[in-house]
């Protein structure tokens, strides 16, 4: 009974470690945030970087609400939310069903697989006037350009965690009579979830910077726009508030799938 009292205890105790030490981080990015925008905004203010090029919080904050009050803001925002979800559905999807014909068929693998590390390296960037050329300006071309940033990336990684999985596991189906399919369904992809969560965590960011990549040069809404067209104005307040708010978006849609994995573990 002590021996059981004491374990109840030590668990306590450790929960209660776990929770101060989560507390602490929050406290501790909380405080360098706050820290960064008092040296910026004192910074500007004492004439240590010109304001004008480096813009301060407090500028930022003016922009913002004054971007609230026109109601531009919000459509921007909206729209490249929009462009960056069907992006990154898009290449969950495609990912997933490519990953899963590659490890149906391993001879397709080796011919493959040469060409999706090439294109996974080759910088998008240069893709974006090609997109422009063949799908004109438009949604179409930025969602393209989100999905591609991302799309090869995902598929190496999901057909990687597709062979990790533990080989007894699928000798055992095997044993037992199942199919390759059955073996898939019923081990590889369980299996895997986790490979494919983390592998969301990545490809939601890089779904966004091909959104950006897209706005910048096929666009005229989104905030890759505002940023654009900021810089070229010398609204340089504009563009600021636009990277931070994007700063802001691309933390939230992380934290999603974060929490999507949270609710995953805590289910095993």
């Amino acid at each position: 009974m002590k021996t059981i009292e004491a374990a109840s205890l030590a668990q306590q105790e450790f929960i209660k470690d776990h929770k101060r030490h989560h507390q602490f981080i929050r406290w501790a990015r909380l405080a360098v945030l706050i820290l960064f925008l008092a040296v910026w905004e004192i910074c500007a203010n004492a004439g240590v970087i010109d304001s004008f090029f480096f813009s301060s919080p407090s500028r930022v904050v003016k922009c913002f609400f004054s971007m609230v009050r026109d109601k531009s803001l919000f459509s921007h925002i909206g729209v490249t939310l929009f462009e960056t979800v069907v992006s990154f559905l898009l290449v969950v999807a495609i990912s997933l069903a490519a990953a899963t014909l590659l490890w149906y068929s391993a001879k397709l693998s080796e011919i493959l697989e040469p060409y999706l590390v090439v294109l996974n390296s080759l910088p998008k960037s240069a893709l974006a006037p090609l997109l422009i050329v063949w799908l004109g300006t438009g949604i179409n071309t930025i969602i393209v350009a989100g999905i591609s940033v991302a799309i090869f990336g995902a598929i190496i990684s999901l057909y990687t965690g597709f062979l990790q999985v533990d080989a007894e596991k699928l000798k055992l189906i095997y044993t037992l009579g199942g199919t390759r399919r059955d073996t898939f369904l019923k081990v590889v992809l369980p299996a895997s979830i986790p490979t494919i969560l983390s592998t969301m965590k990545v490809n939601i960011g890089l779904a966004l910077v091909g959104v950006i990549i897209g706005e910048f040069l096929a666009a005229r809404r989104g905030l890759g726009y505002l940023i654009i067209y900021g810089s070229q104005v010398f609204q340089l307040n504009m563009l600021i508030t636009s990277i931070l708010i994007l700063c802001v978006i691309a933390m939230a849609l992380y934290q999603i799938i974060q929490y999507l994995e949270h609710c995953y573990k805590k289910r095993i």
